[in-house]
């Protein structure tokens, strides 16, 4: 009865039987076999919507930040549990940046809905317009803090704020939506049906690169090797998760849009 891959060791066998092993002799070295899974997981966790995970995270503001100019994501959440792809929005918590009081045009707004609310003159579809005008308000007045992060440098930039005249100020507190890989502790993802295909398919196409090397000889028997169709084959099944993976798992385009 067939079981759910939970280990990178049961991809590895399970990608080996579906090339002929143990029947046929897979000519791959283990280090290859290795390199060859990290391939299809780098794939899998960055492109495939199942290989990621969204999180929010809180980071303080410090003044070694604002002195230097950007955050270092990974540095400061030490507890993440798998590399951050990216960052994609940031918002804004800080003492210095919660500026309503009750002077404040969106206060006044606000209470006037809710009286109206509890003595029944308006009503729910009322308040939610209201309350997409005052969204509007802030976002033309306000705006949205604009943001880059580079994945291998680990430097998040904020714009404007992050710097001895912006918004930010020592003590302050900013959220960051950041989209974070599965770790290997993720066991359910070896058994991912894409997973699967990509990673036997490499390791297809390293087969036939390593007997490509010997095109031509003549075994005893005679029987010759042929690694050149074994490497064309397997390109055909790379194409074809390739496909896949852009019409069916990857995330929409503004997946890592910031």
């Amino acid at each position: 009865m067939a079981t759910k891959l939970t280990s990178r060791q049961e991809l590895i066998d399970y990608c080996l039987r579906r090339l002929g092993h143990p029947v046929v002799e897979i000519n791959v070295d283990d280090d290859q076999i290795d390199d060859r899974i990290n391939d299809g997981l780098a794939l899998f966790r960055e492109y495939v919507a199942d290989g990621s995970k969204r999180i929010y995270q809180p980071i303080q503001i410090t003044s070694t930040h604002i002195s230097q100019g950007y955050v270092n994501i990974e540095t400061e959440v030490a507890a993440l549990s798998g590399r951050v792809l990216d960052v994609v929005k940031v918002f804004m918590i800080g003492d210095s940046t919660s500026n309503v009081n009750f002077f404040d045009i969106k206060y006044q707004m606000r209470l006037n809905d809710l009286a109206d609310l509890a003595t029944g003159v308006g009503d729910l579809a009322y308040y939610e317009h209201m309350q997409q005008y005052l969204a509007m308000i802030d976002l033309k007045l306000t705006g949205q803090p604009q943001i880059q992060y580079n994945r291998y440098l680990d430097r998040l930039f904020i714009f404007g704020d992050l710097n001895s005249k912006g918004d930010l100020k020592a003590g302050d507190f900013i959220m960051v939506e950041m989209y974070v890989e599965l770790n290997e502790s993720v066991t359910s993802q070896y058994d991912n049906l894409f997973l699967k295909n990509y990673t036997t398919a490499l390791i297809k196409k390293q087969w036939g690169e390593n007997l490509s090397k010997f095109e031509g000889m003549t075994l005893p028997g005679g029987i010759t090797l042929n690694g050149r169709q074994i490497i064309d084959d397997a390109n055909q099944e790379l194409e074809r998760e390739h496909e896949k993976l852009r019409n069916e798992y990857d995330n929409p385009p503004f997946f890592f849009m910031g």
